[in-house]
């Protein structure tokens, strides 16, 4: 599903215009995205929790010419289903 399928699907169980679903989504990713650079979690009930994890340095190998390089530690988001979702998945 895009976004725009997601708004679309959105606007059609809420009764909402496209434009304020589609404003309404982009508030949500941006609210999220300001929690996690600031290192807060985001929990949604019944959904899952939006967390920023850290990864360690480590060596890697170049695939085109076989040789070792240093990959530097980052920070990435993750997401981890709630157990409500998961039930619901299986």
């Amino acid at each position: 599903m895009t976004k725009a399928e997601l708004v679309s699907a959105m606007a059609e169980k809420t009764g909402l215009t496209n434009k304020d679903v589609a404003a309404a989504v982009n508030a949500f990713t941006e609210s999220v995205k300001e929690a996690l650079v600031k290192g807060d979690k985001v929990q949604l009930v019944g959904f899952g929790t939006f967390e920023v994890a850290e990864r360690a340095a480590r060596m890697g190998r170049n695939p085109s010419t076989g040789e070792s390089i240093q990959i530097a530690a980052s920070k990435t988001a993750k997401w981890k289903p709630s157990s409500a979702l998961k039930s619901d998945l299986n």
